[in-house]
């Protein structure tokens, strides 16, 4: 049986049709295709052979010929032996079902010998895949400095830029060929080239942790301090702002963070809307839903964990208790509008992260601009997702008890009229609630409604942003502690009544 699995670009169905019109072909009315058959099969002596009695040199139904064969299976000798024959060179640049001719299987394998026999036979460089997809960029993608080189001497366009806008620089430093990225900038590629979002190829290093290819093309003149712009009405686009080193810290390559750093990056730059300091609780903490920022923690790269980062990028300038200038995201969430790394950590329930925020110099007590603190925060105030959001009940009493003992308060209470104690209904955690019960809270500083016209009690209940489902355990908790205190309230009274 003919293997059809390895056929580019050939989804399962229609090889399986494809190899019945290919049984057919052989043993019936086309016996032509035979010498393609052949050479997929690496039968390189019956392609010898057939080559040289075969005058038509007939493709099989989806196109693929013995040169695009020969080309796949990177048969140098083949592939010079088909081009003897007029037939093959006056094909050279013939395309399957799928546009794919054998100059772009050979710069999808990176073989240059191929590519240049057939460059020799008139193949041309500007025939693309679709997707306008290029043989230079696959070649970039590759890395062959030699047929990068032969291709651009054969007057491929080193800026070309295939249906995203994206250069074959961009896939060269995206793959991390740093050989390719030399060589492409040494032919007069743009280094500062960019797609709708923003995107450029030092950013698509970076994102990658392409360390090497991210000092090539800082070494070519980039600027290291270059931040996106998107397009207007590009959507899915990083934010406006992000620069090198807020990929590189939000994909966890901290090495290469310091180093970016230490080539002019700023360890306090928020253009992004958020420093380095602050993108790490997230990073550290990701969420737990469906949404983007539930995706798992970056896997990285480098020697420096999180913490050591912190330690190095804190070493090197970083503030802090660096206040976000902007972030206000309504009701519903937290504002980050004045926040602190250390109050956003709190929000994440990141008690590691917290104490080497407070042994760097962090003040623990310092709110956003809704008054905010951050023990308020890691209650749960701006939380929309029950146990879809980072904590577990058990970080965020440790957290907590952390908070008060760095000097915040119990029953403070912000801007919208919320507490600690909405806070802890918000997340439906009982035994926050009862934490807070165990160290004095008092009713009459919580039990009211925000600015949303809901106490803890009525958030418990259902009566809330995102997550509108009832948490009676918590309803429970936050009611006992309301019924102690006016049952003391009723004691106090009492008493007072008898001694009068």
């Amino acid at each position: 049986m003919l293997d059809r699995s390895r056929r580019p670009g050939l989804p399962f169905l229609a090889c399986l049709l494809l190899f019945c019109a290919t049984a057919l072909c052989q043993e019936t009315a086309h016996p032509t295709c035979r010498l393609a058959d052949a050479a997929e099969q690496q039968d390189w002596k019956l392609v010898s052979e057939l080559a040289t009695a075969d005058s038509t040199h007939a493709a099989q139904p989806d196109g693929m010929t013995a040169l695009h064969w020969a080309a796949f299976h990177n048969n140098a000798e083949a592939a010079r032996n088909l081009l003897t024959s007029e037939a093959f060179k006056a094909q050279v640049d013939r395309k399957t079902e799928y546009g794919i001719t054998p100059l772009l299987i050979a710069c999808e394998h990176g073989n240059d010998a191929i590519a240049e026999l057939l460059l020799d036979a008139g193949a041309s460089v500007d025939v693309n895949r679709r997707g306008k997809i290029s043989p230079l960029h696959l070649a970039a993608r590759q890395g062959n400095q030699k047929l990068i080189k032969l291709l651009i001497n054969n007057g491929a366009e080193p800026d070309t830029k295939e249906a995203k806008h994206q250069t074959p620089l961009m896939w060269a430093a995206a793959a991390g060929n740093n050989e390719a990225t030399t060589v492409l900038l040494e032919k007069g590629a743009d280094a500062n080239a960019f797609v709708p979002s923003g995107f450029t190829a030092l950013l698509f290093a970076t994102r990658q942790g392409h360390s090497g290819v991210v000092v090539t093309l800082l070494n070519a003149g980039v600027d290291v301090t270059h931040a996106m712009k998107p397009e207007k009405g590009f959507k899915r686009a990083p934010r406006k702002g992000t620069s090198a080193l807020t990929l590189a810290v939000e994909s966890g390559h901290f090495e290469l963070a310091m180093q970016l750093i230490e080539r002019g990056a700023d360890p306090n730059d928020q253009r992004s809307g958020f420093a380095p300091l602050h993108a790490l609780s997230w990073v550290r903490k990701p969420n737990r839903g469906e949404e983007p920022d539930g995706d798992p923690p970056p896997r990285g790269s480098g020697k420096l964990n999180s913490l050591q980062f912190v330690r190095a990028i804190v070493a090197a300038g970083a503030d802090v208790n660096l206040q976000l200038k902007k972030g206000k995201s309504g009701k519903a969430h937290l504002n980050r509008t004045g926040a602190t790394p250390l109050l956003l950590a709190a929000k994440t329930a990141d008690l590691p992260y917290m104490k080497l925020l407070v042994e760097l110099g962090a003040d623990a007590t310092l709110t956003n601009t809704d008054d905010c603190t951050p023990l308020m925060a890691a209650a749960g105030v701006g939380v929309r997702s029950v146990g879809e959001e980072a904590g577990t009940e058990e970080e965020v009493v440790d957290c907590l008890a952390f908070l008060l003992e760095q000097g915040n308060e119990l029953d403070a209470v912000d801007k919208n009229k919320e507490t600690a104690m909405h806070g802890a209904a918000y997340r439906c955690f009982p035994r926050a609630v009862e934490f807070l019960g165990s160290m004095g809270t008092d009713p009459s500083t919580w039990n009211h409604k925000n600015v949303s016209g809901w106490t803890p009690v009525m958030i418990a209940q259902g009566h809330r942003p995102g997550s509108f489902k009832p948490h009676p355990p918590t309803v429970t908790a936050i009611e006992a502690l309301i019924e102690r205190a006016n049952e003391e309230n009723s004691s106090r009274e009492g008493a007072k009544a008898q001694s009068e």
